[in-house]
């Protein structure tokens, strides 16, 4: 899956999606946050910078792996639940939903969160089945890093939270020492974000609450059906692998007469386990949307569904060896029409009816001009500072070389690989496209303003078809107090 879905995508992409850009852009530093979210996903985007540069399939790369990981977590769970074959079946199923698809090709805080959700959800089983201290105490690490990597695992954990009052965990004297330890292990682990977020105003959870505003109730409601269907056709490829091994079972029986379907064979407690909390996060988050009229997003819903090839597998019946090799044939060939599509779409469907694909982008040309200029009014000083947003300054200094940098929107908040201050020490080149990407911030159009050497380039989105991109591009020259 991971080589599939990558192999493709980089052939395919002359640029990564939005997120993965600004993975990119921001894995310039090691920070205990950002403006915008919690900083772990661009920790791990860090150290792969470091092993491979800033080519563009790593964020293909990093966004399969994590969706990996989050499956190989969800087959551990499905080994405590029910039989291997059967865990694997749950998890094959599973793994052609969208977000661990061609969602799972989007390098971003939804996907990454995929791997520590799983496994908290992992010990959380093991832990309240087996009361082992260590397995408390690791499911309040895994907690840790699920909140640094997106604030919505709190919604996982208020699922983990309905479930022990549904069971009655919580007269036994057992489960308070260990969600005690669990505590204990989060708050050490999330610790020096804690500090971060009270040193820069809670910047992020600011963030986050400006995302939720949905304008009128009406709004809101529109907000949760959308959400609603969306979510239905991010898990249709796993129903419509049900549907074939269906009309596979009818035309070739592989089961004996009468066989029970898998649900009736798995324990009652199993169930309530897998219903619960697979169906609580989804679920709540409707509930509270309703009651508050919030805005909610498709994506935010990434981690809602990892328990959901275990419905699948209910429905299933027969032989376990026939169900997982025919679920195993159908998944893959489900997995290689879906990325083979997906990069045809993406690519040459593109790039031949000129839309305005963010997987066309002509990165490396605008980097190629932009340097052009550059190398004309300052001649034998490297270039270090792309002025710009996250976009467009990040396809500028990924087709550069690694020792260029992104200063987003000229804010030193927003930019904080820079020392306050400094970023223009050594020159920059300003860029933006109102034509593509709308009127840059303020302090970018003064930066462009104020420049003695600037102009307009128009260049082609893409095929002739395409739309023209309007490349703003001004020289900022090196000062006195450039010290490279």
């Amino acid at each position: 899956m991971v080589c599939v879905w990558t192999i493709l995508c980089a052939i395919s992409h002359k640029a990564p999606d939005l997120d993965g850009m600004e993975e990119l852009v921001w894995a310039a530093s090691l920070e205990l946050g950002y403006t915008k979210h919690p900083p772990l996903p661009s920790w791990f985007m860090y150290v792969a910078t470091q092993l491979f540069g800033r080519p563009i399939w790593l964020p293909f790369l990093m966004g399969q792996l994590f969706s990996a990981l989050g499956l190989w977590f969800i087959w551990k769970l499905g080994c405590e639940l029910a039989t291997r074959r059967q865990a694997l079946i749950a998890t094959l199923l599973v793994s052609t939903t969208a977000y661990f698809s061609i969602r799972g090709t989007i390098y971003n805080h939804n996907t990454v969160q995929l791997w520590s959700i799983a496994c908290a959800t992992w010990l959380f089983y093991c832990a309240l089945r087996d009361q082992r201290s260590l397995t408390w105490i690791g499911l309040g690490l895994v907690s840790a890093l699920a909140m640094m990597t997106k604030y919505s695992a709190l919604i996982q954990f208020a699922a983990f939270f309905l479930y022990m009052l549904r069971v009655g965990s919580l007269r036994d004297r057992r489960t308070w020492r260990g969600l005690a330890l669990a505590l204990a292990a989060f708050l050490i682990g999330i610790s020096p974000h804690l500090y971060w977020l009270a040193e820069h105003h809670f910047e992020p959870l600011l963030y986050a609450d400006s995302s939720l505003e949905a304008g009128t109730y009406l709004d809101a409601l529109r907000d949760m059906l959308d959400f609603t269907l969306d979510q239905i056709g991010r898990l249709a490829p796993m129903l419509v692998v049900l549907l074939a091994w269906a009309a596979w079972e009818h035309r070739a029986p592989g089961r004996i007469p009468a066989a029970p379907r898998n649900i009736e064979n798995m324990a009652p407690q199993k169930r309530t386990f897998l219903l619960w909390v697979g169906l609580a996060p989804f679920l709540s988050t409707l509930l509270i949307s309703a009651i508050l009229g919030t805005r909610l997003e498709a994506s935010w819903a990434s981690t809602f569904f990892i328990l959901f090839g275990f419905y699948g597998l209910w429905w299933l019946r027969g032989p376990e060896p026939v169900q997982l090799r025919r679920i195993a044939i159908l998944v893959i060939a489900t997995h290689v029409l879906m990325a083979g599509g997906y990069a045809l779409a993406r690519g040459p469907l593109a790039w031949e009816t000129g839309r305005a694909a963010r997987s066309t982008f002509p990165g490396p040309k605008i980097a190629a001009l932009v340097h052009e200029k550059w190398s004309q009014y300052q001649p034998g000083h490297p270039l270090h500072v792309i002025a710009s947003d996250t976009w467009m300054g990040g396809n500028i200094a990924v087709n550069l070389n690694r020792h260029v940098q992104v200063y987003i929107d000229a804010n030193d908040e927003e930019s904080p690989w820079f020392v306050p201050g400094t970023a223009l020490h050594c020159g920059a080149v300003v860029a933006y496209s109102p034509r593509t990407r709308g009127q840059p911030a303020a302090a970018i159009q003064a930066l462009y303003n104020t420049a003695q050497w600037r102009g307009v380039i128009e260049l082609p989105w893409s095929s002739p078809k395409s739309p023209i991109i309007d490349l703003h591009w001004a020289v900022i020259p090196v000062t006195s107090e450039c010290s490279h």
